[in-house]
């Protein structure tokens, strides 16, 4: 859990946050990263260091993470990230796909020619990793096809997306399989050929198939898209 302090207030270079917002959105992020795993430990005072804020805004994004579930509190050891039981994480990704199916169709009504460059170039730049071969950025690459697609419709229910990406953190991403990785990519081609096509019906219902592809997958690898 050792990276250098971001500025407080942006993450990646995005919109500015409130420092609670923006806590939030960095433990969100390296919870689905894989970056701080289940069972552990998080200290406020720790956490405020790392991302350069006062512990306030730290206590009052674990408060938040709590009531979404992703965190738990125990007497002895504090605020600790949540793991999923097998009926949790099947919820879960039935949650998903109707959270972001409607991303989707909501990013084909509201988008602008600006979005969706922005989606094709994210999708190609994950084809060309594909390609090459390159696994370790694979699923980084995916989640920013995603959420380009879902910000691209709407901040709130991206904001919800987010949240549910959170909870199970890729420890052995189905990405790294060659088959896998192809068979979720030609899930994309379908949502992006909707997207083209200004269809918010299949674009959503393509985007829901894929979010249960990505599911069936990990019930066989034991790991989340």
């Amino acid at each position: 859990m050792s990276r250098s302090p971001e500025p407080a207030g942006s993450v990646e270079n995005g919109p500015p946050l409130s420092k609670t917002a923006y806590v939030l959105e960095r433990l969100r992020r390296e919870i689905a990263d894989g970056v701080i795993k289940p069972g552990t430990s998080l200290r406020q005072t720790d956490v405020a260091k790392r991302y350069g804020v006062s512990p306030t805004p730290v206590r009052e994004a674990f408060r938040l993470l709590e009531a979404e579930g992703a965190l738990e509190y125990e007497s002895h050891r504090g605020a600790t990230v949540k793991d999923m039981s097998p009926q949790e994480v099947e919820d879960l990704y039935l949650l998903r796909s109707e959270v972001e199916g409607l991303a989707t169709a909501l990013a084909v009504e509201r988008m602008d020619e600006a979005a969706m460059n922005r989606i094709r170039d994210a999708h190609r730049e994950l084809l060309d990793a594909i390609e090459a071969g390159d696994e370790s950025r694979l699923s980084v690459l995916n989640r920013t096809l995603h959420f380009a697609i879902y910000e691209a419709g709407s901040s709130l229910v991206a904001l919800q997306a987010a949240s549910l990406w959170a909870f199970i953190p890729p420890r052995m991403t189905i990405w790294k399989d060659a088959k896998n990785a192809q068979s979720l990519s030609d899930d994309h081609d379908r949502i992006i050929d909707a997207l083209d096509r200004g269809d918010p019906y299949d674009a959503r219902r393509f985007m829901a198939e894929h979010i249960l592809h990505a599911a069936r997958l990990r019930q066989n690898t034991g790991s989340p898209e």
